[in-house]
């Protein structure tokens, strides 16, 4: 399936106050370093986040009741193992734990960010969520306590609530605002998923890298160290960094998103990003697989639709 569509709209949807339909776009990792390992076997990581204007979309529709529903497109996971749901009853309990009923809400999803393939769907999934239903239930919670909500849903879930590009430390968590150039890229999602937890297990992962200080970042060679050990387990990976890398305009070639399967390549504008993706259509290899173009954005649509200040 090859899709060039953003997936971004600018309609929202409903009555005021009842109903919003949003967004939930999109990360790149625009590089991934291992520093260390913590005990439990969290890892410290250093990466740089920036949201593409290619997303899932969402739709919030308050209830009469007090139950919280969801239907979904192109989605086949239960909503016992959903973290859309599970967002939606945290953020919930947050509430009542203040001493505030919530009215229920129908949460339409329609999918379009493949699972398992480092672009962070389903944690963007959970954020816009979060985010949604604040600003439905009334705004009582601040930016920094929905993030402590999110945290506890996923590593990756802060900095879609938080809504700027970063620079992320910890195990992503801690974030520092960045301004990136908001490029054109490529995105090749070759047909595996990858389990980001047998990524981070294997014993040939890169766990050493030096630290980074912020300073010094946009002098630092960018990588991502867990692109060696997917590229040797998935050969689809391995092809997309090989076709993607020859077509690319960019020194750096292909890379890989977070533990993939995601690969992008930077390019100089829209219309070299489309001429690459044309070729990548043509490749009997990639011909089938899920590809687009998108632009970098260092600021969250979600927070520009709800008016929220960065």
């Amino acid at each position: 399936m090859t899709d060039s569509r953003s997936g971004v709209t600018d309609e929202h949807s409903g009555a005021a106050d009842t109903a919003l339909l949003l967004p939930a776009p999109a990360k790149l990792n625009l590089m991934l370093h291992i520093t260390g390992r913590r005990q439990g076997g969290y890892h410290e990581l250093q990466t740089v986040f920036q949201f593409i204007d290619y997303a899932d979309q969402l739709r919030f529709d308050l209830r009469d009741d007090d139950r919280i529903v969801r239907h979904a497109h192109g989605f086949h996971v239960d909503e016992s193992d959903d973290i859309i749901m599970r967002a939606a009853n945290a953020l919930r309990d947050a509430y009542r734990a203040s001493g505030i009923d919530t009215p229920g809400v129908a949460i339409t999803l329609d999918k379009r960010l493949p699972m398992g393939a480092g672009l962070g769907g389903g944690s963007s999934d959970a954020a816009t969520t979060l985010l949604a239903l604040n600003h439905l239930w009334g705004g009582c919670l601040d930016i920094e306590q929905l993030a402590d909500i999110g945290v506890k849903l996923g590593a990756d879930v802060p900095v879609f609530v938080r809504g700027f590009a970063a620079f992320g430390e910890g195990v992503g968590e801690i974030l520092t605002p960045v301004e990136l150039a908001e490029a054109w890229y490529v995105v090749v999602v070759p047909p595996v998923h990858v389990s980001t937890g047998k990524v981070f297990e294997h014993p040939d992962l890169t766990r050493d890298c030096s630290a980074i200080k912020i300073c010094d970042l946009l002098q630092t060679e960018w990588r991502n160290v867990c692109t060696e050990v997917v590229a040797a387990e998935y050969r689809p990976v391995s092809q997309a960094i090989e076709i993607l890398g020859d077509l690319s305009g960019d020194a750096a070639g292909a890379r890989m998103s977070g533990s993939g399967a995601s690969v992008f390549t930077v390019c100089s504008d829209k219309q070299q990003a489309e001429q690459i993706l044309k070729k990548v259509q043509a490749n009997p290899v990639t011909a089938d697989w899920t590809c687009f173009t998108a632009r970098g954005l260092n600021r969250s649509p979600v927070h520009q639709r709800l008016g929220i200040e960065p």
